[in-house]
């Protein structure tokens, strides 16, 4: 079964632009069944999985873009990085649009290369699992900020959780029935024999795993890497390799702090967040939407969920978000703070149908620190878009 993602819809116009797409994202998101649905019959697949296309590409990439001509699909490149520089020559030399198609799932050494070689010539995108608004069969949904105009929920709190529960990963809304222990299971062994032994050389994988854990207990919560280190058994230094390759992975995403020159008490420790929180339930042992909802961390669960909602949003529709956290040594927190035009759009985030006045008063910080505040919201289990204020809605969580 077919999911229509967001950003096929921007696809065209970007080909269009640019010599080279990038899709990047963890595995088993989706990037080359996208690139395939548009795909024409004139474009080559071929995939570096294939350890003699690998070969080839590694040790002689002149023959290989002999043997594969433009427009070409090149998929995983990641296992081939000699192959930039020719890449480069190559759109260099027919100046032409929409040459080549590639994906990548380790981010750190695709960057690294695209910076170097690449700049200017390529399109990078990224793409993470199905969002709620692909799921429900809305790909058009729009970049989500807290003055949009939403439509009425198409799902109410008990659904919400029950995405929550599930994840994003499309093999898990193909028609079949996959348990999602054995598919969690599975991917978290295969993400850590292929890519975090590859990585970071990891002599102890029972260790990794047990970090992953710890990590997702602490899902929405300030990063505390001596915490972590000692509640794995490993040194700080290790903590902060590790979490490197989570990061580039796409597997969690590092809010940094807002804060300017009138933030002197601001603290600017990030917060983290995992993208899938099918995979942070299993890595907590929760299984179902009543248990998430009974969890100990279901706050950090929906919080979680929230927040990879709207990074989704943004990057599938092909931006960049401008997002940030805000908490001071006071303990006034602001959930999200995004800028734009200008502007700074304050979001508090509660497992509540109810928000009260209470829930925004830390909203008027952003004036104190010299900033001109937009609409704000509050993302709750509300069933319907309402006023708290006159500058501030309820937006419920079934709307993103």
């Amino acid at each position: 079964m077919f999911f229509e993602r967001t950003l096929g819809i921007h696809l065209e116009s970007i080909n269009a632009s640019f010599p080279i797409v990038l899709i990047t994202g963890p595995r088993q998101v989706g990037k080359t069944t996208l690139f395939e649905k548009y795909r024409s019959e004139d474009r080559e697949y071929v995939s570096l999985d294939d350890l003699q296309e690998r070969n080839i590409a590694q040790n002689d990439p002149v023959l290989f873009l002999q043997l594969h001509k433009p427009p070409l699909f090149i998929d995983e490149v990641q296992y081939a990085p000699q192959i930039f520089p020719y890449l480069k020559i190559a759109c260099d030399r027919t100046r032409r649009k929409g040459l080549f198609w590639l994906t990548g799932s380790q981010q750190f050494r695709l960057m690294r290369n695209v910076s170097e070689s690449l700049a200017g010539r390529a399109a990078i995108l990224d793409l993470q699992g199905l969002s709620q608004a692909e799921k429900l069969r809305r790909p058009e949904s729009p970049v989500f900020s807290p003055d949009l105009d939403f439509a009425p929920p198409l799902i109410d709190a008990n659904g919400v959780f029950e995405l929550l529960v599930k994840g994003s990963f499309p093999a898990l809304f193909g028609g079949e029935v996959i348990s999602s222990d054995l598919f969690y299971g599975s991917y978290v062994r295969t993400y850590i024999e292929r890519d975090v032994r590859d990585l970071v050389k990891v002599a102890d994988e029972h260790a990794f795993l047990t970090f992953m854990r710890v990590l997702s207990a602490r899902t929405a919560q300030l990063l505390n890497y001596t915490e972590v280190a000692g509640d794995v058994g490993v040194s700080v230094n290790t903590v902060k390799s590790w979490l490197s390759v989570l990061e580039t992975s796409g597997l969690v995403y590092l809010l940094r702090p807002y804060f300017n020159n009138l933030t002197s008490r601001a603290i600017r420790t990030p917060k983290l967040y995992f993208m899938d929180t099918g995979l942070c339930c299993y890595l907590n042992g929760i299984k179902t939407a009543d248990s998430a909802f009974d969890s100990p961390i279901s706050g950090a669960l929906l919080e979680t969920y929230v927040v990879s909602e709207i990074l989704k949003s943004h990057w599938h529709n092909a931006k960049s978000p401008f997002l940030y956290f805000y908490r001071d040594r006071n303990q006034r927190e602001i959930d999200l703070v995004f800028e734009q035009n200008g502007l700074v759009y304050p979001v508090e985030i509660k497992k509540s149908a109810n928000p009260s006045a209470r829930d925004i008063r830390n909203f008027a910080v952003l004036r104190e620190i010299g900033k001109t505040s937009g609409k704000g919201a509050v993302i709750c289990l509300n069933d319907k878009v309402f006023p708290v204020n006159r500058d501030v809605n309820m937006i419920p969580v079934g709307c993103l």
